[in-house]
C-alpha cells in the first residue's frame, strides 16, 4: 500500500476475495451508530401505552410464547415491524439523498426537492382512491411511475442537472403536485381526506410485516445498485471528460444514479407516506463525520437516516402519549430549519 494512502488514514480490508481502502475512523463511526439505533429501538420496544418490563425483553424477540397474547400481539405485531419499517424507510431517504447530492454536486439536492415525493404521492393516492380494488403491492408500482415521470419532468425544465436551477425546478414541480393534492383535499369526501392527511404526514403506525417485506423486495436492488456504483461515483466528481478518460460512462452512471434514488424513495412513500428532510440532512451528517468517498457517504447516510427516522418515531410516539404524533412532522420541525441553514449558508451561489 502506498505512502499516500496511509497519509489519508486508509488501510487495506480483505474478506477473501473481497478487498478495499478503508478508514477505520469511520469504521468506529459507523459501529457507534449501529449500537446506538439497536440500543433506542429496544429501548423503544418496551416503552409505549403498554409498558413491557425490560427483563422481559429477550422472551419478547426469542420466546414470544412465553409472553401472554396481548403483550406478544404488541411486540411481534405492532412495535417489532414498525421498529424495522422505520429503520428500512430512514436507511433508503439516507442514501437516496447521498446518491441524488453526488449525482447533482449540490449539498441541497434530496428526492423530496425535486418533487420525486409528491410525485409518488400524488399516484399512489390516485391508485388508492380511484381503483380501491388493486392491493398494496401495486402502491410501490404507482409511486414508482410517478417518481420517475416527475425525475424525467424536472430534468428536462432545467435541462442541467449539476446547477442550482435543478433545484429550483424541483421545489417548483413540488408545489404544483401539492396544489393538485390541495385540490384533491377539499373536492374529496371527507374519509378520504382524513385517511389521505395521515398517510401525507409520514406515520409508521400502519405498519406490518407485508408492507416491511414490500419494501424490503423494492429497496434492496437499488441499494445494491448503488454500492456498485460507488467507485463509478467517486471518479465522475472529477468531472465528466476525466472520468469518460479512466473509463466511465458518465451517462449510464447518471441514470442509475437517478433510478436508484427514485426506486428507494417511491417504495418509502408507498409503504408509510412523506417523510421529508432525512434525504437532505443524513447526506450531511456521514459527510461531516466519515468523510471519505460514496462508499463511506452511502453507507453513513443509510445509517445516520435510519437513527434520523427512529429518534423521530420514537418522539412522536411516546413523548405525547396517549395520543402519536406522524414521524414525518417530527422530522420537518427539524430538516426546516436545517434547509434554510444550507440556503444561507449557499446564498452567494444562485
Amino acid at each position: 500500500m502506498s505512502r499516500t494512502s496511509l497519509r489519508a488514514g486508509l488501510h487495506p480490508l480483505r474478506l477473501g476475495f473481497f478487498s478495499a481502502l478503508v478508514r477505520p475512523r469511520a469504521l468506529v463511526w459507523l459501529a457507534m451508530l449501529v449500537a446506538l439505533a439497536l440500543t433506542l429501538g429496544l429501548f423503544g420496544l418496551t416503552q409505549g401505552t403498554f409498558a413491557l418490563p425490560s427483563s422481559s425483553l429477550g422472551r419478547a424477540l426469542f420466546q414470544p410464547d412465553s409472553l401472554s397474547a396481548e403483550a406478544r400481539y404488541i411486540v411481534q405485531d405492532l412495535r417489532l415491524p414498525r421498529l424495522l419499517m422505520g429503520l428500512l424507510c430512514g436507511a433508503m431517504l439516507g442514501m437516496a439523498g447521498a446518491a441524488m447530492q453526488s449525482l447533482t454536486r449540490n449539498g441541497l439536492a434530496d428526492p423530496g426537492l425535486i418533487g420525486v415525493k409528491e410525485g409518488c404521492s400524488v399516484a399512489v393516492l390516485l391508485l388508492i382512491f380511484q381503483f380501491p380494488a388493486v392491493g398494496i403491492v401495486w402502491r410501490p408500482v404507482a409511486g414508482i411511475t410517478g417518481g420517475l415521470l416527475t425525475a424525467l419532468l424536472v430534468v428536462v425544465l432545467a435541462r442541467d442537472i449539476s446547477r442550482p436551477r435543478f433545484i429550483l425546478t424541483g421545489i417548483g414541480v413540488s408545489w404544483a403536485f401539492a396544489a393538485g393534492m390541495g385540490v384533491f383535499m377539499t373536492t374529496a369526501d371527507i374519509r378520504d381526506v382524513q385517511t389521505a392527511m395521515l398517510w401525507l404526514a409520514g406515520s409508521l403506525h400502519a405498519a406490518n410485516w407485508t408492507l416491511l417485506g414490500m419494501a424490503a423486495g423494492w429497496a434492496l436492488p437499488a441499494f445494491i445498485l448503488l454500492l456498485c456504483t460507488c467507485r463509478a461515483a467517486d471518479v465522475a466528481q472529477l468531472g465528466n471528460p476525466t472520468a469518460s478518460g479512466l473509463g466511465v460512462r458518465p451517462a449510464r452512471l447518471a441514470m442509475l444514479q437517478v433510478l436508484a434514488p427514485v426506486l428507494l424513495t417511491a417504495a418509502c412513500v408507498s409503504c408509510v407516506g412523506s417523510i421529508g428532510f432525512v434525504g437532505l440532512i443524513a447526506p450531511h451528517m456521514a459527510r461531516f463525520l466519515l468523510r471519505g468517498g460514496q462508499a463511506s457517504v452511502l453507507s453513513g447516510s443509510a445509517v445516520l437516516g435510519a437513527l434520523l427516522v427512529l429518534v423521530a418515531d420514537s418522539i412522536g410516539r411516546l413523548a405525547f402519549l396517549p395520543l402519536q404524533l406522524p414521524a414525518g412532522i417530527v422530522i420537518s420541525l427539524i430538516g426546516g430549519p436545517f434547509f434554510l441553514a444550507l440556503l444561507w449558508q449557499r446564498r452567494d451561489r444562485f
